[in-house]
């Protein structure tokens, strides 16, 4: 992990599902309430999306839980929060999404030198004999490297 920067959450099924073309660091517009709520690690990024309204981005069905101690600061957990991109950035990221099969997904959420940062990729989604395949990939790799470890063992 690189200087200055905390990891909140991952989003390991966005690699399960996605293809993941590209990554793009964004920042996020949130309350006081939920980047408590986010240093206390209540966060769920399993379904979320990101989508481009009225040429500004928006990430869809981010969980970020109430903070407890929060009352009647807390906001509406699963709703659109912004996300702080250049005006050439979003456009870049709206002639991927016009391709056919393309989608934006988050991939993580982090603290950088103490701001809240999305890490967005472009995705292609993955049918069931690809996802078959990448399993198949990951455990040939596991048993290769548990039969190196039991030789060196010896």
């Amino acid at each position: 992990m690189s200087e200055g920067k905390k990891s909140i959450a991952n989003n390991r099924k966005a690699y399960h599902d996605y293809f993941i073309e590209e990554t793009i660091e964004c920042g996020i517009v949130l309350a006081g309430t939920e980047v408590k709520s986010l240093r206390a690690g209540r966060v769920n990024l399993k379904d979320s999306y990101a989508n481009i309204r009225d040429g500004e981005m928006y990430i869809c069905a981010m969980h970020i839980s109430p903070y407890e101690f929060g009352n009647i600061f807390n906001k509406d957990p699963l709703r659109d929060r912004k996300l702080l991109l250049h005006k050439r950035e979003i456009m870049k990221l709206l002639g991927y999404v016009k391709q056919k099969g393309l989608t934006l997904v988050p991939l993580e959420l982090y603290f950088s030198h103490g701001k809240v940062k999305v890490l967005l990729g472009v995705a292609r989604g993955k049918k069931l004999y690809d996802k078959r395949d990448s399993l198949a990939q990951k455990e040939t790799a596991r048993e290769i490297d548990r039969r190196l470890k039991a030789s060196f063992a010896d």
